[in-house]
């Protein structure tokens, strides 16, 4: 730390952002919420600082830009395989086809839930 309380901001923010990559890249998304909620705090700290420190935040709006495109991708990814589960589950429960004319044709599918238990 500095004797510079504003610079000390910006530092804890840039160590934050590096935390916050490991743990998009890593895939530990249960780490984001804390991180956020810190991320928070220092930004509306960083933004009451006068706007001659401004230009010091250059290299740390960089990292920003670069983890909310890493928050992004997960966020695509976690959709993606939702909705492929969703999916599978109405497969599981019969899948629908068209026949020549266009008619939507539904089959089922059947899952029996006894099990046989045999000594």
């Amino acid at each position: 730390m500095t004797d510079n309380p504003h610079q000390d901001l910006i530092e804890s923010l840039d160590e934050l952002l590096d935390r916050e990559r490991e743990a998009l890249l890593s895939g530990q998304l249960e780490q984001l919420g804390q991180l956020m909620s810190i991320k928070e705090d220092l930004i509306d700290r960083i933004n009451a600082i006068n706007p001659d420190t401004q230009p010091a935040l250059e290299k740390v709006h960089k990292k920003v830009t670069r983890n909310q495109a890493l928050l992004n991708s997960a966020l695509e990814g976690i959709r993606a395989v939702a909705n492929r589960m969703a999916e599978l589950r109405r497969v599981r429960s019969g899948f629908e086809t068209y026949d020549r004319r266009g008619n939507r044709q539904t089959f089922g599918t059947r899952t029996s839930s006894n099990v046989e238990k045999r000594a």
